[in-house]
Parts: C-alpha cells; sequence; structure tokens
C-alpha cells in the first residue's frame, strides 16, 4: 500500500480528540464529493460534538484529491489522504488508522444512506456496543428503489456469507459501519483483504476476538451509478471468504507484538 499523503501524524490526547471520525474512501468521486461533503458539512453544523472527515483517494484518475482539497480550504476538519494502491479495503484500513475519533465510521461517497442517520450509530443509541453496522434488511430498514434483481443477488450473497463466513447478520455488505477507537485500532490493524471482502473479515474477527456487534436499520437509497458489479464482485467475495478462513487457520490475525 503506497500512502503519498498521511493523516494523524500527531497524537492527540484524550481530551483533544474528536468525538467522530467519518472515513470516505473515494475512487473517481470528483463529481459526486463536492456534493456529499456539502450535506456532511450542514449536519455537522448541527451537532453539539467535534468531528473530522478524511477522504482516502484511492487511485483516481479525474480530480478526487483537487475537489476534496479545495473544499478543505474552508473546512479543515476535513482531511485528504492519498492511498495509491488500488481497493477499497486498503483504503478503508488506512483511514480507520490514521482516524483519531472515538467512533469512526465508514461512509460510502454516494451518501445513499442519508447523513443525518448517523446519530443511530453513536451514543447514547451504541453505548455497550463496540461495532455498529447499518442493516437494509429488517424492521425499520427501508430500500428505495433498488431493482429486484439486485435485491435477489444481494440476498444470495449473504445466505452464502452466513454459511461460510459470518452468521447472524442480514446485511454485512452495507457501506455504513461504526467502529469504537479500541475495535478499529484493534481489528483495522490485522486486517489482510484488500478489496469488498474486507467488510465479512473485519465481522469474522469481531466475532472471533468476542467485541459486541449491533446491526442499525437504515433507510438506503440505490444509486444507479454504483460501482458494484454483480457477478465478478461476488465471485471475487467467495474468493475474499476461503482466504479469510485460510489466514485465520494459519494464524495471520495474530496483532503485531504478541
Amino acid at each position: 500500500m503506497r500512502v503519498e499523503r498521511a493523516y494523524g501524524e500527531s497524537v492527540l490526547t484524550p481530551e483533544q480528540r474528536p468525538l467522530l471520525s467519518i472515513i470516505m474512501p473515494a475512487h473517481n468521486e470528483e463529481h459526486r464529493l463536492p456534493p456529499s461533503l456539502a450535506k456532511i458539512d450542514a449536519f455537522l453544523a448541527s451537532q453539539s460534538f467535534s468531528a473530522e472527515v478524511i477522504v482516502v483517494e484511492n487511485g483516481s484518475h479525474d480530480r478526487t484529491a483537487e475537489v476534496t482539497q479545495a473544499f478543505a480550504v474552508e473546512h479543515p476538519y476535513v482531511k485528504l489522504m492519498v492511498v495509491q494502491t488500488r481497493g477499497k479495503g486498503l483504503a478503508v484500513k488506512a483511514g480507520m488508522l490514521a482516524a483519531q475519533g472515538e467512533y469512526r465510521f465508514i461512509c460510502d461517497v454516494d451518501l445513499s444512506m442519508p447523513i443525518e442517520e448517523i446519530v443511530k450509530f453513536l451514543p447514547p443509541y451504541a453505548d455497550g456496543y463496540d461495532v455498529s453496522i447499518g442493516t437494509r434488511e429488517g424492521a425499520g430498514a427501508q430500500r428505495i428503489n433498488e431493482p429486484e434483481y439486485r435485491h435477489f443477488m444481494g440476498r444470495v450473497n449473504n445466505w452464502i456469507i452466513k454459511l461460510t463466513a459470518v452468521r447472524g447478520f442480514e446485511d454485512t455488505q452495507c457501506g455504513f459501519k461504526m467502529f469504537n477507537r479500541r475495535a478499529a485500532e484493534d481489528l483495522f490493524s490485522v486486517q489482510q483483504m484488500t478489496g469488498i471482502g474486507f467488510d465479512i473479515e473485519i465481522l469474522f474477527l469481531a466475532k472471533k476476538r468476542g467485541y459486541t456487534i449491533r446491526e442499525v436499520p437504515i433507510t438506503w437509497y440505490f444509486d444507479a451509478d454504483s460501482r458494484m458489479r454483480l457477478v465478478q464482485d461476488s465471485l471475487k467475495l467467495l474468493r475474499e471468504i476461503w482466504d479469510i478462513q485460510r489466514n485465520w487457520r494459519a494464524g495471520v490475525y495474530i496483532p503485531v507484538g504478541k
């Protein structure tokens, strides 16, 4: 993983840390980023807690980095991190480990979940839990304008995931997840998956290590510009599940120094 600009070189004291870090992996997002950052800014302006936003530019060929820097000029809580090597898992890992918030939230750039719903992932709702994962299934969740074939494929993938890797969750692939600082620094420090399988890997490890996890029903709007490739990504997911199981048996997930 090549990181050209890292954020978080100075370590903050507990009193200085923001409550919330929002980590946004971004690949070729020059058009979707500005309106999404503006929505996040409006939301944060209405809150009493402190926050930072880390945009992790990931191998883009457009002006993703430039539009982030331009927004950050007047919004210094927005930081840019550049990870040249492609892979959403790599981008999320870099952002999570660079963040300094007490709670660290993975957020897709498209904001298919309205940003206002982030309060459901924070205290007091998160009290007693280490990990909160958004779910588009079950009571209280809404899926807006999603084609039936995509929903069906998602349910098939989730059935495979429950059968082979992580039981007990209805939507491991939702792009909105919150971790407290302790869980984030532990889990992402040993993360190995570089692609979309990182979600499964992190939840697999969270259960193995005894972290408390809850699902948070959200309202989710389908985006026709989704980067998910149904067939190719589903096959890749199967390969990465195999790798996760192999890594666990081989003892790969032991933290450095232990």
